[in-house]
This record gives structure tokens, sequence and C-alpha cells, in this order.
């Protein structure tokens, strides 16, 4: 299956930049837009090169269904998606606050099947583009899928490979298929 997941174009990292920078000017265009909603990103937390495969896609594809689901009760505003190279997107505005919205997407982050694959990032605007951490609504840092420690502190200290990384990952797509 590894080959499957992986089996996409490769991203420079200056592609990765520019989407970076793209995904930016997204987030400002819908809050300026909607300026009193929350707005959630999704993205796929994919290590190496390939960012999107059609295995990437269909994975991707159950979330944004999933989280649709768990915010079927509230008001959504609208939304969009992108399947680019460098990753799929998921853009979607709700009138729900911050802290609800990042309660909910941690639980999905933490309880889902794929939830490990995923960045679900809540941003509002509040003399500019804000963005809400599990730090400020009291939630403990996200683990690393591979040892547990801090996930941010495995990733600034890369204390696992890439290849390492791969393969967790499709441990995690190959459970749930």
């Amino acid at each position: 299956m590894s080959e499957q997941v992986f089996s996409g174009a490769e991203v420079s990292l200056t592609e990765m930049l520019d989407a970076r920078e793209m995904r930016a000017r997204r987030q400002e265009a819908f809050l300026q837009e909607y300026p009193e909603t929350t707005l959630l990103l999704a993205t796929m937390n994919i290590p190496g090169q390939v960012k999107n495969s059609v295995v990437l896609s269909r994975v991707f594809s159950q979330m944004v269904a999933q989280i649709k689901q768990e915010l079927s009760s509230y008001s959504i505003v609208t939304s969009a998606e992108y399947n680019l190279k460098t990753g799929p997107e998921f853009y979607l505005v709700a009138d729900i606050t911050p802290a609800t919205l990042k309660k909910k997407m941690v639980g999905l982050e933490e309880n889902d099947a794929y939830g490990r694959l995923f960045d679900l990032d809540v941003h509002y605007l509040e003399e500019g583009l804000q963005s809400l951490s599990r730090q400020d609504i009291e939630i403990s840092p996200r683990r690393c899928f591979i040892c547990q420690r801090n996930a941010k502190e495995c990733g600034r200290e890369r204390r696992h490979s890439t290849e390492e990384m791969q393969a967790k990952v499709v441990e995690i797509i190959d459970k749930e298929e």
C-alpha cells in the first residue's frame, strides 16, 4: 500500500511555501467576507515530498465528511475544498465560537481513525487573523504518533526519519482500509 499512498507528484520547497502563502490569503479572504464567523482550515500532515495521491485524497474526503457531520447542528456559512499537488485543503466558515470549534476538532484529531494525519486549525478575526491553539483552551499539546512525546518537539528536533513517519502513515491508512 505504501507505493499507492505516496504515488503522487513530488512537491518542491518553493511550491510548499507558495501554497502556504495562498492558504493565508484564502483564510484572510474568507474572514474578511464573513468577519463575525470562525474559520476551519483542514490540511493533511504528510511527511516527505509527495503531499497528495489518490489514496490521500480519499482519506481527506472521508475526514471532510466527518467534519461536516460533527458540525451538522451549526450554521455553516460557506465551505471550499481544493485538491492540490501540495495537499488537499478544506475551508469551512461557521457561526460557532472559536473555542467550541477547536474543542470539536481536537476531538476528531484525537478520536477519528485518520485524525492523526490531519491539522484542523481554527482561525478568526480580532485585530487581524488569529488562530486558536490547544493551549489556548487548556488542552494538552498534540502527541507524536510514533513515540507519544510532544509532537512539536519531535518535529523541531527531527527525532524521526521521513521513512519512519511515512511507514506510520501507511500503517494508519492500512488499519482502516
